[in-house]
């Protein structure tokens, strides 16, 4: 089972995002970034929590290390506002089921702020981790279709959907959302 706490995103994650921006995390979502896009990326990212559209988190290890990232946002999908998430670990800590336990802790931060029903992750067809990930933390398969991203860029993705008013079930992750803002999970992928 893997344990993981999320932490709000700060300013001290700079060096985390640089990482996260290798080719082999970001093969499946328009390749590396330039500094320059990295660094716009991660002020978003710390004033993201701030204007209450959803919100960007540090993956965080029991001893403390940080190995990845795991948010919400609001986008509009099919006329309907919804949260989008979206997760990267770095490479020497996949395939531990840290991303399963950090996007259960995400969805149950989204739960806890009661403003969509529904939050949707898209990952690239061709990505089997990302796609795992979704139906580990028990999101539900809803088909193929082209998704812009990066921007100017269609890919084929997965719509995967996750029901953020559902009762306790299979349909819930089980997960813990401490009252600070961090949450914590323990599950495995």
């Amino acid at each position: 089972m893997a344990e993981v706490r999320i932490a709000p995103w700060s300013e001290d994650d700079l060096d985390l995002l640089r990482r996260l921006n290798a080719p082999q995390i970001r093969a499946h979502t328009g390749g590396s970034e330039t500094d320059e896009q990295v660094l716009a990326r991660h002020e978003r990212y710390v004033r993201f929590g701030g204007i209450g559209h959803g919100c960007m988190y540090t993956v965080v290890l029991p001893d403390g290390a940080k190995v990845g990232s795991v948010g919400y946002w609001d986008r509009e999908w099919h006329g309907e506002q919804v949260y989008e998430m979206g997760w990267a670990v770095l490479p020497a800590y996949q395939g531990r089921g840290l991303a399963t336990a950090a996007v259960r802790a995400v969805v149950e931060a989204a739960r806890a702020r009661r403003t969509h029903r529904w939050a949707h992750a898209y990952p690239s067809v061709d990505n089997p981790a990302s796609n795992a990930v979704c139906r580990k933390a028990g999101f539900t398969l809803l088909g193929e279709t082209e998704f812009e991203y990066p921007p100017g860029r269609l890919m084929l993705s997965n719509d995967w959907r996750i029901d953020l008013t559902a009762p306790a079930g299979r349909d819930r992750p089980a997960a813990a959302v401490a009252g600070d803002g961090a949450g914590k999970a323990a599950g495995g992928q």
